[in-house]
């Protein structure tokens, strides 16, 4: 009896004291090219021919050249490259290219130049221009004036290097004494960066204001004389001469 009690607990001290192998883990061999993206698609360079093939759905349709003969703007004050969509008296879309040779951003700012807000707006006034005078009455190459903005957001820095794509929307027309209100919003990389709900543009045609009149359109009551613009209070809309 001794005996067999003497022989269990040896082969328990035994077992207990056995080295239990550890599970293997598959180990998957990683090359060296795999470590530098090598051989990974999203990571391969598309290269400038594919980069540069990503707008060839873009058509021009008016140049800046075209532009020049519509606009009274030049350099640096031009803010529109090309017109790229265009429905004639409604909408267009155009195109700025931001670069640091252009003379604002010396001083807006030093050491970080960012596209000043006003000058978006400009821009966006400018492509609303090229759909104005090319509307009925209207005389190309005319000047014109900001008469006012209404709801405007900025929504993200413009910097040099970026491509501002921006749209704009008659909404009205005044043939008469030359006025249009429009809405606009101008992209880059596909996220906007400025909005603005109403702006209201006068144009300067001699066969519209030779005379003194009143005209009070939109929020903004204006005095016109001999092609001169006076914003002198806040009124609602009406038409009064």
């Amino acid at each position: 009896m001794l005996k067999k009690l003497a022989l269990l607990a040896a082969l328990s001290s035994a077992t207990a004291f056995t080295p239990i192998a550890p599970a293997q883990r598959a180990v998957t061999p990683i090359s060296k090219t795999a470590i530098y993206g090598e051989d990974n698609e999203e990571n391969a360079s598309s290269g400038g021919q594919a980069i540069s093939a990503l707008t060839s759905g873009v058509k021009t349709i008016f140049s800046l050249e075209d532009i020049a003969k519509i606009l009274p703007h030049r350099y640096p004050f031009l803010l529109v490259d090309k017109v790229v969509e265009y429905e004639q008296g409604k909408r267009a879309v155009g195109i700025k290219s931001v670069t640091l040779n252009e003379p604002h951003f010396t001083g807006h700012f030093p050491d970080r130049p960012i596209m000043p807000g006003v000058l978006q707006v400009e821009a966006l006034a400018q492509l609303a221009g090229i759909v104005c005078l090319q509307m009925e009455g209207a005389e190309p190459g005319a000047v014109f004036f900001f008469a006012g903005v209404d709801g405007v957001k900025w929504k993200k820095p413009v910097v040099p290097g970026d491509t501002l794509v921006m749209e704009v929307e008659i909404k009205k027309w005044n043939k008469r004494f030359g006025i249009a209100t429009a809405a606009g919003r101008a992209y880059v990389d596909g996220e906007i960066a400025v909005e603005l709900d109403e702006m209201y543009v006068v144009f300067c045609f001699l066969h519209c204001v030779t005379f003194c009149e009143t005209l009070i359109f939109g929020k903004l009551t204006l005095s016109i004389v001999n092609n001169s613009i006076y914003v002198f209070r806040l009124r609602k809309f009406a038409l009064a001469k």
